[in-house]
């Protein structure tokens, strides 16, 4: 069923968008429904045709494509995140990947009978793993900082050298028989190094000097860096076959590691192009595939999947950690991550019909083969990553803690009040007094300000999902909330109302940079603070079907200004102006009580009548030695 250009573009994009979504509700990485997706539009029923679609454009956009996604991916790369595991990185990206690289070459030559050039070839091929399939892994999996930190380094800086390798292999393959055709590869390989890392450097440095400069304007600072990328990809390619990847890989590095340069905003540009890139990519050269192709793996192809995974993967993590400051646990868990990702999945369909026009035997078999061991990697590592991380007890705790801002009495007293209630709670501010009143009530803390660079290096967030800014400066709030915006998400970021009167309405922060407003309208700081020091206290309150959250609202004797639901399954809702939870029966309320004036008298009154009883039953006591001694 082959339909009009127009329709295939729009399917591949709502589709491509439908799977994104569905891996987010599912916290699986989003390749694995996209390539099924693909195969399905593609080989199974006949419905999108990339070649008939994009045609000649196909293939040099694709490589456009990944040079973005890997731009990105190196830009969030930064040199303090791996103070201590710099050697274990190197390891990883030289030995360890030789180690699998020889290991996935013997398995298919063996296994599967492959020609031995392309044994090479598929060994370089599936030695990459990448950002695109990584980065959604390590948001399900969770964990520890180390594990994340090093599997981010490889799976982005493995990238270029993966297809620096390929380029050797298949150098070998198309140059079999010829003189000198071992030291012509190696030739290409430290060329395609050297070439790719100037280049990327030097245009780093420029970037930067403008950047820094203010040289280009606001707007355009995006679509510079952009033409850029894909400026410098052409000419590195030209200058030495596939130094290109090497070059934007370089020029991410660089220019994320430099100082005084902001990088933000072009990094959030870069981010949400790389989603749909991805996306699309994934489901197109998936829809390249046949059925045909598919239908010839056989069981030694999966036996192949089974090595690289149980033999292959644990080898290079074993070789690369030697005398690192890992754990056997950190490792085990390293040595189980490494689904393969876009540049294995483009670079072989680049490769495959390269070879296939050269008439090679066998060169159809790569592309399948590859995306065997893609899905394989995928499917089995996004379902057993967290449980196994679980295991070995190196997952990070669920984001179920709250990073407030301000460390005075109001953020103490709600602080505490979810930290009794097994909700970790970190209060940052400037004033030491308000940080050390606050360590004295066992909350964490953090003694600076929230959106300093001192914070974004040493502020600790595992294990935080939400964001409270509670401090009396607005101005505060407004930053922390912009800041911490794309880290929580906007879902999760509230902050205190602010008392507005007709004269200040054209000096409030708009909405859209403060988060959800807190608790009320007018539950401002002012007014947490005066309800505390007249004696409202924060309290946990029980709901049943005899007593609901109505009667709770309404209870006679007291006022109530709910804060925060928690629902059965003990997750935590906050109230807000603009969203009110509906608690139900089975639910808990963390609520500010104010106990009406005669009641609290009453109250008073009773402390004290039982204070003077005791005091009298004390003395009563006191008594007794003496008339037993009398008697």
């Amino acid at each position: 069923m082959q339909l009009e250009i127009a329709y295939q573009l729009a399917i591949i994009t709502v589709v491509a968008f439908g799977c994104q979504w569905l891996a987010w509700r599912i916290k699986l990485p989003a390749i694995l429904p996209l390539l099924l997706t693909g195969l399905a539009l593609g080989p199974l029923f006949g419905v999108v045709s990339p070649q008939d679609l994009f045609g000649d454009l196909l293939l040099p956009g694709v490589s456009l494509a990944v040079s973005i996604i890997l731009f990105e991916g190196a830009m969030t790369l930064r040199f303090d995140e791996i103070r201590g595991l710099e050697k274990t990185v190197q390891r990883l990206v030289t030995w360890g990947a030789l180690i699998t690289w020889s290991v996935v070459t013997l398995s298919a030559w063996w296994l599967l009978e492959l020609p031995l050039g392309l044994a090479l070839l598929f060994g370089a091929l599936v030695v990459v793993t990448g950002p695109t399939v990584i980065v959604p892994l390590l948001r399900s999996v969770r964990p520890v900082s180390s594990v994340s930190r090093l599997l981010r380094w490889e799976g982005i800086v493995i990238d270029p050298i993966g297809a620096i390798l390929a380029v050797l292999a298949y150098e070998l393959v198309v140059a079999t028989g010829q003189d000198g055709a071992i030291l012509h590869s190696l030739w290409l390989f430290f060329q395609a190094i050297l070439v790719g890392g100037g280049i990327g450097t030097v245009v780093a440095l420029g970037l930067a000097e403008l950047l820094r400069r203010h040289l280009i304007p606001e707007y355009l600072r995006s679509f510079l860096v952009l033409s850029t990328v894909i400026g410098e990809f052409v000419l590195a390619n030209g200058l030495s076959e596939e130094s290109g990847l090497v070059a934007v890989t370089a020029t991410g590095i660089v220019l994320a590691n430099r100082k005084g340069v902001r990088t933000d905003d072009i990094l959030h540009f870069k981010e949400n192009l790389s989603v749909m890139l991805i996306s699309v990519l994934f489901i197109v050269l998936a829809a390249r595939l046949e059925m045909e192709e598919l239908s010839r793996l056989s069981a030694t192809a999966l036996a192949v999947l089974v090595i690289i995974q149980l033999v292959a993967r644990p080898l290079s993590v074993l070789a690369s950690t030697l005398g690192s400051s890992l754990n056997w646990r950190e490792k085990s868990l390293l040595a189980w991550i490494a689904p393969r990702g876009i540049v294995a999945a483009a670079i072989s369909a680049l490769f495959a019909e390269r070879l296939t026009q050269n008439g090679v035997e066998g060169a159809e078999m790569l592309v399948p083969l590859t995306f065997m061991v893609i899905i394989g990697t995928v499917a089995l590592q996004s379902l057993t990553a967290r449980p196994l991380a679980r295991l070995l007890k190196v997952a990070e705790p669920a984001p179920r803690g709250f990073l407030i801002i301000g460390a005075n009495p109001v953020a103490r007293a709600i602080g505490s009040a979810l930290q009794k209630n097994q909700f970790p709670v970190t209060v940052t501010d400037s004033s030491w007094e308000s940080i050390r009143a606050a360590r004295m009530e066992g909350l964490g803390t953090f003694y600076g300000n929230p959106v300093s660079q001192h914070a974004d290096q040493y502020l600790d967030l595992v294990g935080s999902g939400k964001l409270l800014g509670l401090s009396p400066r607005r101005e505060l709030n407004t930053m922390s909330t912009m800041r911490y915006r794309i880290e929580f998400g906007e879902q999760n970021i509230f902050s205190l109302p602010t008392q507005k009167t007709e004269k200040e309405v054209k000096h409030e922060v708009a909405p859209e940079h403060r988060g959800a407003t807190l608790f009320g309208p007018e539950m401002t700081y002012a007014r947490l603070a005066s309800l505390l020091s007249q004696g409202a206290e924060i309290r946990k309150t029980r709901l049943t079907e005899e007593f609901g959250f109505d009667a709770y609202l309404n209870t006679p004797g007291r006022q109530v200004w709910p804060l925060f639901a928690i629902d059965g399954r003990d997750r935590i809702l906050v109230f807000t102006a603009e969203s009110q939870p509906e608690p139900k029966a089975g639910w808990h309320i963390l609520g500010l009580v104010k106990e009406d004036v005669a009641k609290e008298e009453a109250k008073a009154e009773a402390r004290a009548e039982a204070a003077a009883e005791k005091i009298a039953a004390d003395k009563e006591k006191a008594k007794e030695p003496g008339k037993n001694k009398d008697n």
